[in-house]
């Protein structure tokens, strides 16, 4: 009988592997012994994994991005989840505010053109290192436009920030939120710009998204010219989501011309 099982490909040489990884913090390339990874990757993906697991339920302290945003006197409020465990098990309640988060968001409604929402999501770690190296300057692009108080929210989720605009009566608003933590990157955070923003009406696709915000990914202040870009974009043709485009938001930012956002 002969043998019709292929020949195993032939094995990339080491320190091919070792350049490639060089390029990327993806798990590839890893040393293995016998069925098994070898000791080292085994033990970075064990504490990985435990970065990820820690993000997921680490505890929003609302100081911490206070103390790194002196000039501002944010709004500290929650969502309708009571409890870190509450918020994972019933994501309805992370969308909506408490009864006395609104009634503090509420005493300070005004005829706003942007609303700015800090959510700790699913990994206030995020929040905590890199939320305020974007609200800097995004506050200054926003120039000649008003903006409401800065909101900062314990368990929220993105549509958090519906609820929060509608009562303060912003026109649009950006929501910084820690994004799902993955192996390589618990600290990650996404920004969503929503154009009128409807509790309960806004849908996902309503969304514009700039996200993996932290030094390894999109720098925070390139992340803050490129959410204030489309801020200004949204707010000039009325609308966000699918039918705004980076491109389209870029070329209504005055200072960049054509440039494409890096």
């Amino acid at each position: 009988m002969s043998d019709d099982t292929p020949a195993a490909a032939p094995a990339l040489p080491a320190e091919l592997w070792q350049r490639l990884s060089t390029a990327t913090v993806a798990r590839i390339g890893l040393a293995r012994a016998g069925d098994g990874l070898a000791t080292a990757p085994l033990l970075a993906f064990q504490a990985d994994h435990a970065a990820a697991r820690d993000a997921v339920w680490m505890p929003f302290a609302p100081e911490v991005v206070q103390s790194l945003l002196p000039s501002f006197t944010p709004l500290v409020v929650s969502s309708a989840a009571p409890d870190r465990a509450t918020y994972l098990k019933r994501p309805d309640l992370g969308r909506r505010l408490s009864d006395a988060g609104r009634t503090t968001v509420a005493a300070h409604a005004g005829g706003y053109d942007v609303a700015v929402v800090v959510g700790d999501g699913l990994s206030a770690h995020a929040v905590h290192s890199h939320a305020a190296a974007v609200i800097q300057p995004l506050v200054q692009h926003l120039t000649g436009l008003s903006v409401a108080p800065l909101v900062l929210v314990h368990q929220a989720r993105v549509a958090t920030a519906d609820d929060i605009a509608a009562l303060l009566g912003a026109r649009l608003v950006v929501m910084l939120i820690g994004e799902r933590p993955g192996l390589s990157s618990a600290d990650s955070l996404g920004a969503y710009v929503t154009y009128q923003p409807q509790p309960g009406v806004t849908r996902d696709a309503d969304r514009n998204c700039v996200s993996n915000i932290r030094p390894a990914g999109l720098p925070p202040d390139a992340a803050a010219e490129r959410i204030a870009a489309l801020v200004r974009a949204a707010l000039q043709l009325g609308l966000s989501g699918v039918g705004l485009k980076e491109d389209t938001a870029l070329a209504l930012t005055p200072s960049r011309g054509s440039e494409r956002l890096r």
